[in-house]
C-alpha cells in the first residue's frame, strides 16, 4: 500500500506496486495479493445476537431487585406475590426485546433497498473484466464511468472530464474535478487530493482509469470505520438516571426492612413473621410498575414515531433525543436541497450590483433586458441536458440553468429550434469550458461557458446594455468573482460571438464577448428555518458541522436563521482551529461553546467537537448521512441518519433513522422524547407517593397501636392493580402542548429532583392522612370490627391513590384542563381499577384471600369523603406553592 500516492507520478506508483498500466496484474499475482491484503471490505461492528439483545434487557438495577424479591417471596412460600413479580419482570423484558428486534428488522429492510455495487471493471491479464469489488487488490487497474461507486482508494492515470462527488467522505457538496498530475506537497489533505479517488464516493461525470493503492480497512473509508468501531458508546441519559434512582430505592428498601424487622423483634413479635412483614413492606417501597411502565411508555413513543417514518433502534434513544440540548448536523442534503440552483447574477450592465435570484425569478430587477436575455439564451444553448421530460437528467448545473430560464419566462424549445446546434466541444478538465456552435437566421452563434479565468482569457469585449464594449476592467471582475467564491458560491462565466461563415471544428478561442457570471448554490431547504426557530424557543442549539467551504456554510447558516445577516467571517470556526480541548484558552473555549457553524471539518475533528460539547455538560445529537459522519454518529449521545440519501454505513452507525430524510422529523422525535421524560417523571412521582403512603399508613398505625389498614395480600393487590394501570396511562399521555417552548432539562438533573422528592412525600402524607383518619374514625367513633376497619382503610387507600393521579400536572396548569384530564387512558385506567376492585369484592375466593367484608352504603360514602379529602388537601398545598 502507498500512503502518499498523490505526491508521486502515476508511473512511479505503478512501478512501486509492480503493475502494468495497460495490462494490469496477472490473475495469479492478484490471487497472491488477495491472500496477503485480505478482501477489499470494510468491517462493521458485529451484529448483536437475539440472545444478547434479550440478556441486555435484564441489565437494570430495578429488574435485579424484582428478581431478588421474587426469590425471597418463593423462599417464604408467598407464591402469589412471587409469581406476580416474576410476570412483571417477564413482560418488561419481552417488550424491550421485541421492540428492539422490530427496529433491527426495519433497518435490515433499508439495507436490502440500498445495496452497494458488488462488481467493478478491472484490467487483468490485459483484458477488461468484471470482478467482485471485494476481490480487488493494490496494483489493480480499475476503470470508472458515470454512476460508478469507487471500489477502492486509487491513483488516477487517465481522466476524461472526470468529476467525483465526495460529499459522503469529505462533506464537500460540489463534485470535484479530477486530474492526473502529482501534487507537490506530501501533506495535502484528502479534500485537495484531486488526483485520487476514494472508496465509497461516486463518479458524477466523465471517465477515468486508476491504480488501486489501498483496499479494505486501509482505505480512507476503512480508517473512518475503524474510528467508529473504537468510539465508546456511552449509556443513555435515561439509563443513567433510572440506575441512580434504582440505587436510592435499593438503600431505602434495605433500611426500611431492617428497621421493621428490628423494631418488631424488640417488641417481642415472632421473628419469622417480622421477616415476612419486613419483606412485604420493603418490596412495597419498590415500584414494581416502574420498569414495565417505563418500557411501555418508550415503546409507545417508538411506535408513534415509526408511523411518522422515524426508526428508533433502542427504546432509551427516544428519551435521549428529548433530553438533547445540542443538535450537530451536516449541511449538504440535510439543511440544503442537495442540488445546485442559480443564486446570483452579475452582468456587464450591472457590475456594481449583484442580482440575487430569490425564487429564481429576477427578470424584473435587471436594468438591461438585452444583456439578461443573451446570457440566459447562452445558458440554454450551451447545455447538455435534453428538453424531453423523461430524458431531462444530467449535470445539476445544466439542470438548474434550464430551470432558471423557464421560471423567468423563456421558451426553451423555441430558443433551441431557432438556434440549431451544429456541433459542440464538450467540457474537459484541461480547458475547463464547453462550446457549442449554433446556426440562426443571420448566420452562426458560438456560445461558451466555463471557469471564469479561462473564459476571461479569450474575451476582449463585454456586453453592456446590448452593445459590445472594450473589456478594460478585468481586474474589477476578478474581485467580484473572488467575492462570490468567498461566499461559497460556485461560479460559471458565459461568453459568445457571432459569425457569418460556418466555424471550423477547431475553434480559436479569441475575440469573444463577455456576458457575465452566474453564481450557484445548494439552497437551504424551505422547511428548515421554522424548525430552527422552534429549536431556539425550545432551548436547543443547532450547530452546522460540515466539510464544506466556510463561505458556503455561512451563507446557508444565514438563510436558515443559524446566523444573523450581519454575521462576520469569524463566526465560522474552521476545523483546523479546533485543536486539543485541553489546550484551549478560556476565550477560545467561550468562542467555541457559542459557535453555530464549523466548516472544513474532518471526521476526527467532528468527534472532537462532539466530545467538547459533551464534556461541557451537554446532551449532543448528531445528524449525518455520509461515510465521514460515522464516527460522529456513534460518539454522539444520539446519532441520526437519513434513510434515503444516507449511506448504508451511516444508517448502521446511527441510533435513529429518518426514513424520508426530513430534518423536520427531528422536531417530532425531540417533542416525543420530552413528553416521555415528563411522563416518566409523573408516573415515578405517582408510584413512589402511592407506595410511600402504604408504608406510612402501616407504620404509623402500628406505632399508634391501631388496627392495620393493610394486610400483605392487600399490599400485593394495590401494587399490581391500582398502581400500575394509572401509571401506565400517565406514560401513554400526549404531554403538555407547550412542551417545545420549555428549556431542555439540565443533563445532570436526576429523574427525581429535591423538589420532586418533596412533592412525592407531601402527596404520600396526604393519602396517609386520609387512610389513618378513616382508620381512627372507624375505630374510635364508629367502633367497627377489626376487619371492617381494615377494609375502610384499604378502600380509602385504593380510591385516594386513584385520585392522586390528578395531582400530577404542573402547578401552573388548570386543575380541570391539562394533559391528565384530557388523557382518555387515565379515565379508562380509573374505571378498570374500580371494576377490578369490585370484582375482587364480589368474587368469593378473591374476597376471602383479601379479607374483604360487606360494607354499608354510609360506610362507602365515608370512604369517598376521606378519599376526596386527600385530593383536596394535596391541591390546597399545591396551589399555595408546597409542590411543583
Amino acid at each position: 500500500m502507498i500512503n502518499n500516492a498523490f505526491a508521486i507520478s502515476s508511473k512511479n506508483v505503478a512501478a512501486k506496486l509492480k503493475t502494468a498500466i495497460d495490462k494490469g496484474l496477472c490473475s495469479k499475482e492478484a490471487a497472491k495479493r488477495l491472500l496477503y491484503y485480505k478482501r477489499n471490505e470494510v468491517l462493521k461492528k458485529k451484529k448483536q445476537s437475539k440472545g444478547l439483545i434479550l440478556a441486555k434487557q435484564f441489565i437494570d438495577p430495578i429488574i435485579f431487585i424484582l428478581i431478588i424479591a421474587t426469590i425471597l417471596a418463593f423462599l417464604f412460600q408467598d407464591w402469589l406475590e412471587g409469581i406476580a413479580i416474576l410476570i412483571v419482570v417477564i413482560i418488561t423484558t419481552m417488550i424491550g426485546f421485541f421492540m428492539e428486534l422490530q427496529a433491527r428488522k426495519s433497518l435490515e429492510t433499508l439495507h436490502k433497498i440500498n445495496l452497494s455495487h458488488l462488481f467493478s471493471r478491472v484490467i487483468r491479464d490485459g483484458k477488461i473484466i468484471r470482478e467482485k469489488t471485494i476481490m480487488l487488490v493494490p496494483g489493480d487497474i480499475i476503470l470508472l464511468e458515470r454512476g460508478d461507486v469507487v471500489p477502492a482508494d486509487a491513483r488516477l492515470i487517465v481522466v476524461e472530464n472526470l468529476m467525483i462527488k465526495e460529499a459522503t467522505l469529505t462533506g464537500e457538496s460540489l463534485p470535484i474535478d479530477k486530474q492526473t498530475n502529482a501534487l507537490r506537497s506530501s501533506n495535502t489533505p484528502i479534500t485537495e487530493q484531486n488526483n485520487m479517488v476514494f472508496k465509497g464516493t461516486t463518479v458524477f461525470s466523465g471517465r477515468g482509469k486508476a491504480i488501486v493503492v489501498a483496499t479494505g480497512m486501509n482505505t480512507q473509508l476503512g480508517i473512518i470505520q475503524q474510528l467508529a468501531i473504537n468510539a465508546k458508546i456511552a449509556h443513555t441519559p435515561l439509563e443513567k438516571k433510572l440506575n441512580k434512582l434504582s440505587k436510592k430505592l435499593i438503600w431505602l428498601t434495605l433500611i426500611l426492612a431492617i428497621l421493621i424487622v428490628f423494631s418488631g423483634i424488640v417488641r417481642g413479635n415472632d421473628m419469622l413473621l417480622m421477616f415476612q412483614t419486613g419483606m412485604a413492606l420493603a418490596v412495597a417501597t419498590i415500584p414494581e410498575g416502574l420498569p414495565i411502565v417505563a418500557t411501555i411508555a418508550l415503546a409507545h413513543g417508538m411506535l408513534r414515531l415509526s408511523k411518522k417514518n422515524i426508526i428508533i433502534k433502542n427504546l432509551e434513544d427516544v428519551e435521549t433525543l428529548g433530553a438533547t440540548n445540542i443538535i450537530c448536523t451536516d449541511k449538504t442534503g440535510t439543511l440544503t436541497e442537495d442540488e445546485m440552483k442559480v443564486q446570483t447574477l452579475v452582468l456587464g450592465s450591472q457590475l456594481t450590483e449583484e442580482i440575487c435570484a430569490h425564487e429564481n425569478h429576477i427578470s424584473s430587477k435587471v436594468t438591461s433586458k438585452n444583456d439578461f436575455e443573451t446570457l440566459v439564451m447562452t445558458s440554454v444553448l450551451c447545455n447538455d441536458v435534453s428538453l424531453k421530460p423523461h430524458e431531462r437528467h444530467g449535470d445539476s448545473i445544466d439542470l438548474s440553468l434550464l430551470d432558471f430560464a423557464e421560471k423567468n419566462g423563456f421558451n426553451l424549445e423555441a430558443i433551441r429550434n431557432k438556434n440549431a446546434e451544429i456541433f459542440k466541444i464538450p467540457f474537459n478538465t484541461k480547458s475547463k469550458m464547453m462550446i457549442t456552435v449554433n446556426s440562426n437566421q443571420v448566420g452562426y452563434g458560438i456560445y461558451v461557458k466555463g471557469a471564469f479565468e479561462n473564459i476571461l482569457s479569450g474575451c476582449n469585449r463585454i456586453l453592456k446594455n446590448g452593445k459590445p464594449e472594450v473589456f478594460i476592467n478585468k481586474k474589477e471582475w476578478f474581485d467580484i468573482v473572488n467575492n462570490l467564491a468567498s461566499k461559497g458560491l460556485r461560479t460559471l462565466a458565459f461568453a459568445y460571438k457571432k459569425t457569418v461563415s460556418k466555424p471550423k471544428k477547431k475553434i480559436l478561442f479569441n475575440h469573444f464577448i463577455f456576458l457575465g457570471v452566474i453564481g450557484f448554490v445548494d439552497p437551504a431547504r424551505k422547511d428548515i428555518k421554522p424548525i430552527i426557530k422552534s429549536y431556539k424557543q425550545a432551548g436547543i442549539k443547532v450547530i452546522m458541522v460540515t466539510g464544506d467551504h466556510p463561505g458556503t456554510a455561512k451563507k446557508i447558516a444565514i438563510d436558515i436563521g443559524l446566523l444573523s445577516t450581519n454575521a462576520t467571517e469569524d463566526t465560522v470556526i474552521l476545523g483546523n482551529d479546533f485543536k486539543s480541548t485541553g489546550a484551549l484558552s478560556e476565550n477560545k473555549k467561550h468562542q467555541f461553546l457559542n459557535a453555530s457553524v464549523f466548516a472544513r471539518v474532518t471526521p476526527e475533528q467532528k468527534i472532537n467537537i462532539i466530545s467538547f460539547f459533551q464534556e461541557n455538560n451537554n446532551i449532543v445529537g448528531m445528524i449525518g448521512d455520509g461515510i465521514n459522519d460515522i464516527p460522529a454518529l456513534i460518539k454522539a449521545d444520539v446519532g441520526i441518519a437519513m434513510g434515503i440519501r444516507g449511506t448504508d454505513a451511516a444508517r448502521e452507525a446511527a441510533d435513529i433513522i429518518l426514513i424520508d430524510d426530513k430534518f423536520t422529523a427531528t422536531e417530532l422525535a425531540i417533542k416525543q422524547g420530552r413528553i416521555i421524560f415528563q411522563n416518566i417523571r409523573q408516573f415515578v412521582v405517582y408510584l413512589l407517593s402511592s407506595n410511600f403512603a402504604e408504608i406510612l399508613s402501616v407504620g404509623v398505625a402500628a406505632i399508634l397501636n391501631l388496627p392495620t389498614p393493610l394486610l400483605p395480600l392487600q399490599i400485593l393487590f394495590l401494587n399490581l392493580i391500582t398502581d400500575i394501570f394509572p401509571a401506565l396511562a400517565i406514560g401513554l399521555g400526549k404531554g403538555e402542548k407547550t412542551i417545545m417552548k420549555l428549556s431542555p432539562k439540565n443533563p445532570k438533573e436526576p429523574i427525581m429532583t429535591k423538589q420532586l422528592w418533596h412533592t412525592t412525600i407531601i402527596y404520600g402524607i396526604t393519602i396517609s392522612l386520609a387512610v389513618l383518619g378513616i382508620t381512627i374514625y372507624s375505630h374510635v367513633v364508629l367502633e367497627l370490627s377489626t376487619n371492617q376497619i381494615n377494609n375502610m382503610g384499604f378502600y380509602t387507600l385504593i380510591l385516594a391513590q386513584l385520585l392522586n393521579v390528578f395531582n400530577m400536572p404542573a402547578r401552573y396548569l388548570s386543575f380541570f384542563k391539562n394533559e391528565i384530564t384530557s388523557n382518555l387512558y387515565i379515565w379508562g385506567a380509573i374505571a378498570l381499577c374500580l371494576c377490578l376492585t369490585y370484582l375482587a369484592y364480589i368474587t368469593p375466593a378473591v374476597s376471602k384471600s383479601l379479607s374483604l367484608v360487606t360494607l354499608s352504603s354510609s360506610q362507602l360514602l365515608t370512604i369517598l369523603i376521606f378519599s376526596m379529602g386527600s385530593l383536596i388537601l394535596a391541591q390546597i398545598i399545591k396551589r399555595l406553592g408546597g409542590t411543583i
